[in-house]
């Protein structure tokens, strides 16, 4: 029986018959590989996992999630471009964000010639429901992307207000929760059960320090992401950073620590950065990084740049600010005193 989800999936998906390797017929891990006309030589002579089954297990353990609602990207950009793929027609239909908001989404938007819907953050940096509130009964619109703790703003929106989102919207709601890991709240990944229209993402890319390795994480009601297993390439994460997320993930205990230094290092960059009299405004944040409205953010930026110290100009989208992620004692401890150096 079609489910209301399905009813939101492109019509060429519902219909797609996706690739199918032996391997994902084959449940074993040892025997006679003679399927994929792959070397018998060589110490990375087989093809990964094409569902990254012990990976999946071993971050339902970690999270309390069940592994049948959990699925993985080449990095959470690959999830961002499946989501656009499985439920938007090119042309046709329409995804919401709020801005100032992380970039690929919009990118991800044009690759699949899909519309966006801009709706500003209000003056805290929050989603304002009331402008929101009339684009979710829209025919068109099929996607609300949502990112919280918000890149680059760093503030996580306010839970009552995403709820009220997801309950009412037709389509599917993404929360992008990358830093999450840094805000102390709960996570929405936990009530994945409650909504059929909810997908959350999550990365291996921040917290757990592994960026290089580009693992992302979508939780979301099971029979949601048999799309996405159709939709992606039958390998779409390599052995080895399998093998990276599944030795990070054993090391729990090491995460922690960083993450507690990150936040530790966070709040005292924040004082001493709101210290210096270029600095007009340090907001609060749920993240790895902090947002900063600073004298003459242009000058100040390419500064930092020729002393080797790169942040994140931002004045674009909000005049005035940069983006600074908080890095080790040492690098804070640099970029405060190359501030100190610089006039303006």
């Amino acid at each position: 029986m079609m489910k209301r989800t399905d009813k939101l999936v492109r019509p060429n998906v519902l219909k797609l018959v996706p690739y199918s390797c032996a391997r994902d017929e084959y449940e074993g891990s040892d025997g006679i590989f003679l399927d994929a006309n792959e070397s018998p030589y060589g110490p990375l002579n087989r093809y990964p996992d094409p569902r990254q089954c012990e990976l999946r297990e071993a971050i339902g353990r970690h999270k309390g999630i069940p592994a049948g609602n959990i699925f993985l990207g080449n990095g959470s950009d690959e999830i961002i471009d499946l989501c656009f793929r499985i439920f938007c027609n090119p042309g046709k239909d329409r995804a919401m964000i709020f801005t100032p908001t992380y970039g690929m989404y919009g990118v991800a938007a044009s690759v699949n010639d899909i519309g966006i819907v801009r709706i500003p953050l209000d003056d805290t940096f929050n989603i304002d429901l009331q402008a929101a509130k009339p684009w979710l009964k829209e025919d068109t619109l099929k996607l609300v992307f949502i990112c919280s703790p918000n890149n680059p703003t760093g503030n996580c929106m306010n839970p009552e207000t995403v709820e009220t989102i997801i309950s009412e919207f037709n389509g599917i709601v993404v929360i992008d929760e990358a830093y999450a890991d840094f805000s102390g709240k709960p996570s929405f990944a936990e009530r994945v059960g409650e909504f059929d229209n909810l997908i959350v993402m999550q990365t291996f890319s921040k917290a757990m320090g592994l960026a290089a390795a580009r693992v992302g994480m979508a939780f979301a009601d099971a029979d949601l992401l048999r799309y996405f297993f159709a939709m992606k390439p039958p390998y779409n994460i390599s052995t080895i950073n399998q093998e990276a997320a599944l030795l990070r993930l054993s090391e729990a205990d090491t995460v922690a620590r960083h993450v507690q230094s990150i936040i530790t290092e966070r709040e005292q960059l924040a004082l001493r950065l709101t210290a210096l009299p270029m600095v007009e405004k340090v907001w609060p944040s749920d993240s790895n990084f902090l947002l900063v409205r600073i004298k003459d953010a242009d000058y100040i930026y390419n500064t930092l740049a020729e002393r080797k110290i790169v942040v994140r100009n931002r004045s674009r989208e909000i005049p005035g600010c940069i983006r600074i992620t908080t890095g080790t004692p040492e690098e804070n401890e640099k970029l405060i005193s190359e501030l100190e150096r610089i006039s303006v």
